[in-house]
């Protein structure tokens, strides 16, 4: 059984419990900037263990209903799995583009911007608010530019546990990949999850010596790959092996153990 709560004002406009799960699913309008608020779909177990920001790949404009349901990117690979994060007891955080970016481009070009960390800051600072726990930065190809930028900004920010960085972009020749940004110079966790038979151009398994290389030896850090699975569709696509299509439980359940355990 599902009971509906719906709540308005700035932080919610949508709230639906799940008794069986003792999850509840939020849909909330965060300001962030003057005159700019954030749309994030939230879920939050009984008994967190900790919070993660999840920044889907692609242009990142998510579009999010007050309802909870998407416009674009439902198939993502940290979207489609975001019930599997909570119920590993992870308050789970969907993001959209800012309410200044919800027309084309999105997100693009405006992954590696002060605003954009900016957004996130507020957000981390939201979910510190519901509970005093670390939160996380996870993101999945193009995501791995919103939590690799945001991370290396913010870190020092109270609450900010750590990032995974999962299908990292790792060459980019209209842009600045993972592996050339100040990778090194961050000093918390930090877990790389890759699938080595990722076929897209732009994240061959081949090239993830670039970001590996780039780790800060001092700071924890590990790499998780994975095989098995299903493609299908273009590589660089979320049911391919880029986005772990078939093998998302084990993945998620890893990525789950090692958050909880740093």
């Amino acid at each position: 059984m599902r009971w509906l709560n719906f709540c308005f004002g700035a932080l919610a406009s949508w709230t639906a419990q799940f008794a069986c799960a003792q999850t509840t699913t939020q849909v909330l309008d965060l300001p962030t900037r003057p005159g700019v608020t954030l749309r994030v779909l939230a879920l939050t177990p009984a008994n967190p263990k900790a919070a993660v920001i999840l920044l889907a790949g692609g242009h990142g404009g998510l579009q999010i209903f007050p309802n909870g349901s998407m416009r674009w990117g439902e198939n993502n690979f940290v979207v489609r799995t975001r019930e599997l994060f909570a119920d590993q007891g992870l308050t789970v955080a969907v993001v959209d583009a800012p309410s200044d970016r919800m027309r084309m481009p999105f997100l693009s070009g405006f992954r590696q911007s002060n605003e954009h960390a900016q957004d996130l800051k507020a957000l981390i600072s939201w979910l510190r608010l519901k509970a005093e726990i670390p939160v996380w930065l996870i993101g999945t190809s193009r995501g791995t530019e919103s939590a690799a930028s945001v991370g290396i900004k913010l870190q020092g920010t109270q609450g900010l546990g750590g990032m995974v960085l999962t299908s990292s972009i790792l060459v980019d020749p209209k842009g600045l990949p993972v592996p050339e940004m100040p990778v090194k110079s961050f000093q918390g966790p930090v877990l790389v999850v890759h699938h080595e038979l990722d076929a897209c151009r732009v994240t061959l398994f081949s090239d993830l010596p670039k970001l590996t290389t780039q780790l800060n030896p001092n700071a924890p850090h590990e790499v998780i790959t994975f095989q098995g699975g299903i493609s299908q569709g273009d590589a660089c696509q979320a049911m391919a092996y880029h986005g772990y299509n078939g093998i998302e439980s084990d993945v998620v359940n890893k990525i789950a153990k090692w958050v909880i355990s740093h």
